[in-house]
């Protein structure tokens, strides 16, 4: 059991599942034929309800990635990163939960860029990281609440109905675990959210992003830093000859 109290197995398993398949659509490899958005929702859970009803209805461009995966326990991870409309909206929410009743109706309902992004990650307990980032409209709205919670009750309606830029981030979140990360999946330091900070080459890379999916397989140094949203800072700095 890791530090977030998530199994380690069904935690790997819905990291791999889940990061892999978005990362390679983030990179251009043709991997989805249909969609990117979708993708990656409900894989790697252990127990009893989770890991439902996430990802769907939704319209434009990398929406409901990455939701409700890797939980252990009963009745999380479900109804997150739903009917969003835009670019960029209702990904990586609900992931990594341990206990009961914990990251679930996140990230849904938004329109426009970048909103209701890595939400209700990484908590342990029961019934927190609920009904967090959704009816946003406008840009980089209701991204990083309800992660990294532990008890009770903790980390719930959080980012909800913002309208305008960069308004409802980084609100109802635990202490950061060792890393300096807080949620789920998380590599690098400084780190909110999921699947942010994965896979760099150097430890200046990958650091200090909000949301999810962002800062992810940089090569070289100082890349993929500082990001909101989602999908940010990826795929940089790499193939360079000394």
């Amino acid at each position: 059991m890791n530090k977030l109290g998530t199994r380690v197995t069904g935690g790997r398993i819905g990291m791999v599942l889940a990061s892999t398949a978005l990362l390679l659509a983030i990179s251009g490899a043709p991997v989805f034929a249909a969609s990117n958005s979708g993708n990656g929702n409900g894989n790697g859970n252990v127990g009893v309800g989770n890991g439902n009803n996430n990802g769907s209805n939704n319209t434009g461009t990398l929406n409901g990635n990455g939701n409700g995966n890797g939980n252990f326990g009963a009745f999380n991870g479900n109804s997150n990163g739903n009917n969003n409309s835009g670019a960029g909206n209702g990904n990586g929410n609900g992931n990594g939960n341990a206990g009961v009743a914990n990251g679930n109706t996140n990230g849904n309902n938004n329109s426009g860029l970048a909103n209701g992004n890595g939400n209700g990650n990484g908590n342990r307990g029961g019934f927190s990281g609920n009904w967090n980032g959704n009816s946003n409209a406008g840009t980089a709205n209701g991204n990083g609440n309800g992660n990294g919670n532990i008890g009770f009750r903790s980390g719930n309606f959080n980012g909800n109905f913002n309208t305008g830029s960069m308004n409802g981030n980084v609100n109802g979140n635990g202490k950061p675990d060792a890393n300096g990360n807080i949620g789920a999946f998380n590599g690098g330091t400084g780190n909110i959210g999921a699947f942010n900070g994965n896979g760099n080459s150097s430890n200046t890379s990958g650091n200090g992003n909000v949301g999810a999916f962002n800062g992810n397989n940089n090569g070289g140094m100082f890349n993929g830093n500082g990001n909101l949203g989602a999908f940010n800072g990826n795929n940089n700095g790499n193939g360079n000859s000394p």
